[in-house]
């Protein structure tokens, strides 16, 4: 014997037994339904596409911006637009290219201590450590491990690659 039941969802009548009644379980009339009623989160718009997605409440509250994206490719895009050049929260007036500095002044790409060839490990470094100041006498290319000993140990002072640092006021 069936009992009729009204879905919580889509408000369609729906037959049923009655223990899944008496046990409060006949609340929906199909798993779409049961699916869809048991969401807590909403319905947003990606901010770049506007393609409508669905974000649960902890990834609501997990964005600063309360800008929502459908994939991790659309927000990449997104970014790109509007935090380029001057419009990117580093931007030091075109100051920091460093490494265009001797690219341009044809500096070979080796570290002046190792001598490690790979410009994937490479980095800038600044002999008197002020960002500002990007003459090409200031600069010398490291590799990250030999950077980290020159700014933190003593390696490189007898090359001139670290100028002492002075404390006056």
């Amino acid at each position: 014997m069936a009992v009729s039941a009204i879905c919580q969802t889509c408000k369609k009548s729906f037959l049923t037994k009655p223990v899944f009644v008496r046990k409060g379980q006949a609340k929906y009339c199909s798993l779409e339904c049961k699916y869809a009623g048991t969401r807590t989160g909403r319905i947003v718009s990606c901010a770049r596409c506007g393609k409508e997605i669905y974000r649960k409440p902890r990834l609501l509250g997990l964005s600063k911006s309360n800008l929502f994206f459908c994939t991790k490719s659309c927000q990449t895009k997104w970014r790109n637009e509007f935090f380029v050049g001057s419009k990117h929260p580093n931007w030091k007036h075109g100051r920091s290219a460093y490494q265009s500095v001797l690219k341009r002044a044809r500096r070979p790409a080796v570290c002046e201590l190792c001598e490690t060839k790979d410009s994937r490990i490479l980095a800038v470094h600044h002999k008197d450590r002020n960002r500002l100041n990007n003459t090409l006498e200031n600069l010398a290319w490291l590799c990250h491990n030999c950077h980290f000993l020159v700014h933190h140990y003593d390696e490189g002072r007898e090359k001139g690659l670290l100028k002492p640092r002075s404390f006056e006021k």
